[in-house]
């Protein structure tokens, strides 16, 4: 059932989004395939994260508080209303949005956000039923403790795993990055938690007095992408990291990974931190130095880019580019940068087969991504 309905949905996005893709088209050449690449939808500010919807619609949030419908002809819905009290300050707001597995039958999303307290802020999650342009039911199921009064580093991107638990995927909030090598605190970590907010099953710190039982992974600096490998099923991470040393990692159970104990970054403006290796802390599967400022990411598995199928795609914030990565297991075997010309926030793989990237400005938009006949 769950298959036919993606079939349906492929073919309407196909069928429809033919009328939207007009005058604004630019082609780009790239190592393996030239590209086409449409102005899906704009208007969009600051655009963060994005999901499919089994009626060829798109939910996408804006990080200044805002969540729609995209429709099939690249309109935008006015603001869906029933969100919480959000935060909207320097990288925080509202951010990822994700499909509950069975949103066929309960239509129910999650969504992170930036959660207002009387001391600070912090990511929180939230589910509700969305019902036409309201949402309804809401319940917060994740708010990261401690709060703390920082504009920086919230993480927030969401990814099912297949057995229906909820990764979330944190930040250390800049000034608090000690607390990425502390279990008591959610800062620096992956959480995986079930729908309802109560740990995992799968979790390494249950029985653990001094760790908070919703915790996964730790050492992170700041996550901003993450994904699901097609085969293995494990759930891939990059962070940014600090001048320097953005890194791709595999998130395992009760695995730390070093930051900022190392990393191989350094401060801005120049100094050590830390040193690169360190036993026990785990070594990053592909780092970038000069940093990317990686932000989206999606596994290629679609036959309409065969030449990228199993290919690793990320959005680059800082160059405005959309990199390529081929993979040998899990390792990186080569890594091609493709110009796009504007921050890219978010990649998403769509039933289409087509890739879709949300640009991260105050006329945000959502580009599609094909191969040129």
């Amino acid at each position: 059932m769950n298959k036919m309905i993606r079939l349906l949905s492929a073919s309407a996005i196909l069928l429809t989004l033919s009328t939207v893709i007009q005058a604004q088209t630019t082609d780009i050449k790239t190592e393996k395939a030239t590209l086409q690449v449409a102005v899906v939808s704009q208007g969009l500010e600051h655009p963060w994260g994005l999901a499919f919807l089994p009626d060829a619609k798109m939910l996408v949030t804006e990080r200044a508080g805002r969540l729609r419908y995209v429709h099939a002809d690249g309109s935008l819905s006015d603001p869906i209303t029933g969100l919480p009290e959000i935060t909207v300050a320097g990288q925080g707001g509202l951010l990822d949005v994700v499909l509950h597995p069975h949103f066929v039958e309960n239509k129910q999303i999650y969504f992170s956000y930036n959660e207002p307290a009387e001391d600070g802020s912090s990511t929180a999650v939230a589910s509700a039923t969305l019902d036409g342009n309201a949402l309804r039911n809401l319940q917060v199921v994740f708010s990261a403790q401690p709060k703390f009064n920082s504009r920086h580093h919230f993480g927030g991107r969401l990814v099912f795993a297949d057995n229906g638990d909820l990764f979330i995927n944190l930040g250390d909030r800049g000034q608090r990055r000690d607390d990425a090598q502390t279990l008591d605190t959610h800062h620096g970590k992956v959480v995986r938690i079930k729908t309802d907010g109560s740990p995992s099953d799968l979790n390494p710190y249950l029985a653990h007095q001094d760790a908070l039982a919703d915790v996964w992974s730790y050492g992170h600096r700041n996550i901003q992408g993450a994904a699901l490998h097609p085969q293995t099923r494990e759930l891939w991470t990059h962070e940014h990291g600090p001048q320097g040393g953005d890194e791709i990692n595999i998130s395992r159970a009760d695995v730390n990974y070093g930051w900022p104990v190392i990393t191989y970054g350094e401060e801005y403006g120049g100094g050590k931190i830390g040193t690169t290796h360190k036993e026990g802390m785990a070594q990053p599967l592909h780092y970038w130095t000069p940093s990317i400022a990686p932000s989206g990411m999606t596994f290629y598995t679609a036959a309409l880019f065969k030449p990228w199928q199993q290919n690793l795609l990320v959005g680059s914030l800082k160059f405005g580019q959309l990199v390529r990565l081929e993979l040998n297991g899990d390792k990186v075997t080569h890594e091609e940068r493709i110009m796009i010309g504007q921050r890219i926030r978010d990649v998403r793989q769509g039933p289409d087969g087509a890739i879709y990237l949300l640009t991260d400005q105050k006329n945000g938009q959502i580009l599609r991504l094909t191969p040129k006949p």
